[in-house]
């Protein structure tokens, strides 16, 4: 008979506001009121959890949706929002892959996969029809979210991407004379401005798929970030040392770039203004531009943003006149003549200003965490700045800044936090988790924060503030938690109550371990001191002060030391409440007899020292974890290692049996959590793995195992808890390995798919943005499979309509069951389908896969659904795709050549019809426009938009030039 085990699950993440791995984004979606344009909120922000992307209400602090894609794993390192629609988001992954997510329906609408690293940044053009992706692959790909597909990958820079924004071309000027032809021409124009960490900046025309221009961005070493203004008529791109490198676009030069390239001219299209030095001397890692406003957010890696504002033409020609005052001064004295008369010449000009005459410092924000995005806020009615931060240590933050001109003599204005996503999650790292007796609350505790949640809703019931906790226990009641801290002393809190009851200095060094003893009369502490702490549980009545009143309150009060030759790591008790086990520094367990203290076993064998043990609930097996990265299964009759098992590819953190199992089989089932980002399960019985728990993006430091084994909860450096808990579903152990095997070859294969390299080291500055994935291959193969039975079928019903004419009563042919299987359906549309179902941005790669030789049969089906007008789309797609694929030996083929000519004739006629369709139907949605508008039927939103066209023009960036 072979053994089955439970499979385990993820079922839940949280405690995660927003990870630093990606950047926030805020968006006014629905914060007004029905039926008034005033603002009913802070608007929402978007930001990466893990692999989730998150949506907060700001001012409320509640989860409003969470994006996520069962089949992806990775990380979120990028989101974007639509310029035009506002409902569209564009968010990366750190393997390469782009999803496009609805956030009304919280749903994917296309998925893109062409780069081979973890995407750094993405931009959707002036139309939102175009995106550009940047990713750490050193590529540029450009995507048309329309069709599907990826047009072209832009190759130029030899570092990862750190900035990318499509750039409008300017308007001729009103005096030049600009002809009709020119004007439409420049509509369609496109140029993109990159930076990379390869300390170059690029212009690049997307319609002839070239680098136009390229310059050093910064002096100091690698680019980090570029912000470009609203207007597009200059940009800041940012290195090491607090460098700002500030650059002014020529647009309207941009405007006629696309004819003179052929000309050889060498025109610049962008400027160097000057630099300015930021106070911090640290990475600067994000500039964002104020779209309402002269003002530019500039952060780096530390705790601080710093806001820069743009003067007023006005105010820089001030102080200009003002410095030229004091040179005036200056010179008076001087005995040269030349010099006075040349200061007396001099005029004032804004266009030789400095650029630290322009742009000046404004005030600088000090944050509770290091900075990793800044969003700004536009809610409407407010006049002050508003700024929507997160940090690195889990929290987002409204700031608040007044909005006013300031001079060098005035004080920098004062900022406030206004409002804060806080509770969902810890400031730092959780480093024990316990659950309660009836594993209905979880209690996590960190550096500075305790918190108990309801396991079943993930919300957060309490909020504590603690010490540096090492270790957390729930004490019998479950009213009371006991917290063990890295100063030595325990912390008791009540969690009704949400206070702190008391704090014992228990121990001289760090606090590593507690366990409360099974009968839940005591508790026994370990510590870096090289002594294990014994700690009864007493009711004291206590006097409350200034009456005679008394209070019963609990009280732990110290009954026996057991001192050991080094710091206790770990301390546990068997379940029959006979035995204490003693991890200690030196790389050894001690089993004590609980009673007497005295000694009974020692277990030698780990070569570094054990970090936790379990004892399982028969207390005849201990299993012991350690920085070897072992596993150690020992007899707890003789102290004999029964097992050593090389457990993880990091140190093992945490171990632990089902506490109370159900079933007899499952007494020796134990789990394993490690640095190495994974949970394991395995047989302490037989010494076989189970399961591998894949989910966490970070060190896993804690785990804890329900009282029946139904859940396990694990808490990581990616600042998640997860609840990974018990299915239905059987595991079979050969199975999982295969399985296993089968995703390692998988692995390799997908590594070995995408080797484009040229065989002379040199690659185009465009190529196709394909990539090959396993996906894409089996739908390769679907598709040969489709056209192989489908041109067998094909040949075996024309035979037998050849032969019903001249034989009526002919029986039908025996055709492959699978078409049988699909309700009878033809050859030609079961081809059509197996197409269909294949995602538009995967087709072109999937059709890669395909053979010259299954070129033919393809044809054959291209023109029947040709002829049937069926999916016209998608089947010009995949005709012009081959053709333009296999160009040279379809000319040379002269089998093709009849196939195509009647082709064509067909494909010309269907598609004049479909246009002529498309043109009569937009003619329609015109003639009805027109009808509204005379009608003078007007919504508020038409006003509203009105309204915002009617503002008073901006001021170009830095354009004094």
């Amino acid at each position: 008979m072979v053994k089955t085990y439970s499979k385990y699950e993820q079922t839940d993440a949280f405690g995660v506001v927003a990870t630093a791995t990606s950047n926030i984004v805020w968006s006014s979606e629905g914060v007004t009121q029905p039926g008034s344009s005033r603002a009913a909120g802070a608007g929402r922000a978007y930001a990466a959890s893990n692999e989730e992307v998150l949506c907060w209400d700001v001012k409320k602090g509640e989860l409003l949706s969470r994006w996520r894609d069962a089949s992806c794993t990775e990380e979120v390192t990028a989101i974007c929002q639509s310029g035009v629609d506002p409902d569209v988001f564009a968010v990366g992954y750190a393997d390469g892959s782009i999803r496009i997510w609805d956030s009304r329906t919280a749903t994917v609408i296309i998925s893109f996969n062409g780069h081979k690293s973890a995407i750094t940044i993405l931009a959707f053009d002036n139309s939102g029809v175009r995106l550009a992706s940047g990713a750490r692959d050193t590529d540029i790909v450009i995507w048309d979210l329309v069709s599907e597909v990826g047009l072209f990958k832009l190759r130029g820079h030899k570092g990862q991407i750190t900035g990318l924004h499509f750039l409008r071309p300017g308007k001729v000027g009103e005096g030049d004379e600009a002809n009709p032809t020119d004007m439409d021409m420049a509509t369609d124009q496109a140029f993109l401005l990159s930076t990379s960490k390869d300390a170059l900046i690029k212009i690049w025309d997307v319609n002839t798929q070239h680098c136009i221009e390229t310059h050093v961005a910064q002096s100091s070493g690698e680019c980090w970030a570029m912000g470009v203004s609203p207007d597009g008529s200059g940009c800041i791109t940012a290195g090491n040392d607090g460098e700002l490198k500030v650059w002014s676009i020529d647009l309207v030069g941009l405007r006629s770039a696309g004819s003179s390239i052929a000309e050889g001219n060498e025109q610049r299209y962008l400027r160097e203004k000057g630099i300015l030095y930021r106070s911090g001397k640290d990475r600067t890692l994000g500039i964002t531009f104020y779209a309402k406003s002269d003002f530019i957010a500039v952060h780096g890696s530390e705790k601080a943003i710093e806001i820069w504002r743009i003067r007023t033409e006005g105010e820089v020609q001030k102080s200009l006149t003002r410095k030229r005052k004091r040179r005036r001064e200056k010179t008076k004295n001087d005995a040269s003549e030349d010099i006075q008369e040349e200061v007396a010449d001099e005029r004032v000009n804004i266009a030789d200003a400095d650029i630290a005459e322009v742009i000046v410092p404004y005030v600088t924000l000090r944050t509770g965490g290091k900075v990793r995005s800044v969003s700004w806020m536009r809610v409407k009615g407010s006049k002050k700045l508003q700024l929507l931060v997160g940090t690195s240590n889990n929290l987002i933050d409204v700031y608040e800044i007044p909005q006013k001109g300031r001079s060098k003599s005035e004080d920098a204005p004062d900022y406030t936090r206004t409002l804060s996503v806080e509770l969902s999650g810890h400031r730092n790292d959780i480093r024990a988790l316990a659950l309660s007796s009836d594993d209905r609350m979880l209690a996590s505790a960190s550096s500075g924060g305790l918190k108990i949640w309801n396991i079943r809703t993930q919300n957060c019931l309490r909020t504590l503030e603690c010490g540096y906790a090492l270790c957390c226990a729930f004490l019998p009641g479950d009213k009371i938690v006991v917290v063990g801290t890295k100063e030595g002393d325990i912390e008791l809190y009540d969690i009704a109550a949400s206070s702190l009851l008391d704090k014992i200095p228990a121990h001289e060094g760090a606090v590593w371990t507690m366990q409360v003893h099974p009968d839940g009369k005591s508790v026994v502490t370990g510590s870096a001191d090289k002594s294990a702490k014994f700690w009864k549980f007493e009711i004291v009545e206590e006097e409350i002060p200034g009456t005679r009143r008394t209070t019963p309150r609990l009280k732990l009060v110290q009954s026996r030391v057991l001192k050991v030759n080094d710091d206790v790591l770990s301390v546990q008790f068997s379940p029959d409440s006979r035995l204490l086990a003693v991890a200690t520094l030196d790389n050894t367990v001690k089993v004590f007899f609980v009673d007497s203290l005295k000694l009974f076993l020692n277990l030698y064998g780990h070569k570094l020292p054990v970090l936790n043990m379990s004892i399982s609930s028969d207390s005849k097996l201990i299993a012991t974890c350690s920085a070897d990265k072992n596993v150690r299964i020992w007899g707890l009759d003789f102290g004999d290692c029964h097992k050593a098992l090389f457990g993880h590819e990091d140190s093992i953190m945490q171990i632990s049996f089902i506490p109370h199992p159900v079933e007899a089989e499952e007494k020796h089932i134990f789990f394993s959590a490690s640095k190495d980002k994974m949970i394991k399960s395995w047989d302490g019985d037989k010494f076989e793995q189970i399961q591998k728990f894949k989910g966490h993006h970070g060190e896993i430091w804690a785990m804890t195992v329900s009282r029946t084994g139904d859940f396990v909860v694990s808490a990581s450096h990616d600042k998640s808890i997860r609840i990974w808990s018990r299915s239905d579903e059987p595991i079979f152990l050969e199975e999982e390995r295969e399985r296993e095997l089968e995703e390692l070859y998988e692995h390799t294969l997908a590594a070995n798919l995408e080797d484009d390299s040229n065989l002379t080291g040199e690659s185009a500055e465009a190529v196709a943005a394909s990539k090959q994935t396993i996906s894409t291959l089996t739908a390769g193969e679907r598709i040969a499979e489709a056209l192989e039975l489908g041109l067998a079928d094909l040949e075996l019903v024309r035979e037998w309509n050849s032969q019903k004419k001249t034989n009526p009563k002919l029986a039908p042919p025996q055709r492959n069951p699978l078409f049988l299987a699909l309700g009878n359906i033809p050859a030609e549309r079961h081809v059509l389908n197996t197409l269909s179902k294949i995602p538009f941005a995967q087709l072109h790669d999937a059709l890669l896969v395909l053979p010259f030789a299954s070129l033919n049969p393809l044809f054959t089906f291209i023109a029947l659904w040709v002829q049937r007008r069926w999916n016209v789309t998608l089947t010009c797609r995949v005709l012009f795709f081959m053709l333009k694929t296999h160009q040279k030996q379809i000319v040379a083929s002269r089998e093709l050549k009849k196939g195509l000519e009647d082709m064509r004739g067909l494909l010309r006629e269907t598609l004049g019809g479909t246009k002529d369709l498309i043109g009569f139907n937009v003619a329609a949605v015109r003639f009805v426009a027109e009808r509204v508008d005379e009608r003078g039927i007007v919504r508020l939103e038409d006003v509203e938009a009105a309204e915002g066209k009617r503002e008073g023009k901006k001021r170009a960036f830095v354009d004094v030039a």
